[in-house]
């Protein structure tokens, strides 16, 4: 019986560790250098203006709430893409997306934002919105 007790906490104190290296992982993206990109995400990366990449996967269910807000972002901003992991896996990589969904807003070449997990609308949409006011000022 003792056995099992040391079994299950040593499971748990596994699955702790690795979330709280998941998170500081993304803590520590935030103001760093995006990655070389090409095609149309280079020029997104470099612009002043902020781009949001949404990465995600066909099969993930805490993707398909937030997809429809993507979207819905998508229409209103000009740099809002998003990147399925499973036919472009090149730039989940360079960014390091470790799970999905995974969401970064990119200015001026520099990784603003970097979460994991879905995010609300109005999260996503203050940050693009301040960002872009704070160029215009």
């Amino acid at each position: 019986m003792t056995t099992i007790i040391y079994i299950v906490l040593g499971l748990v104190g596994l699955f702790v560790l690795l979330q709280v290296g998941l998170r500081l992982s993304v803590y520590l993206k935030k103001g760093k250098s995006a990655p070389d990109l090409s095609g149309k995400y280079a020029k997104a990366a470099k612009d002043s203006a902020p781009s949001l990449f949404y990465f995600y996967s066909e099969q993930c269910g805490a993707c398909k709430p937030m997809t429809p807000v993507v979207e819905k972002l998508k229409k209103e901003y000009r740099n809002v893409f998003k990147v399925n992991i499973q036919k472009d896996m090149k730039t989940a990589k360079k960014f390091g997306v470790m799970g999905t969904p995974s969401t970064v807003i990119v200015q001026n070449g520099e990784i603003k934002q970097f979460w994991m997990g879905p995010q609300p609308e109005d999260k996503l949409r203050k940050h693009l919105n301040a960002s872009a006011a704070m160029q215009t000022a």
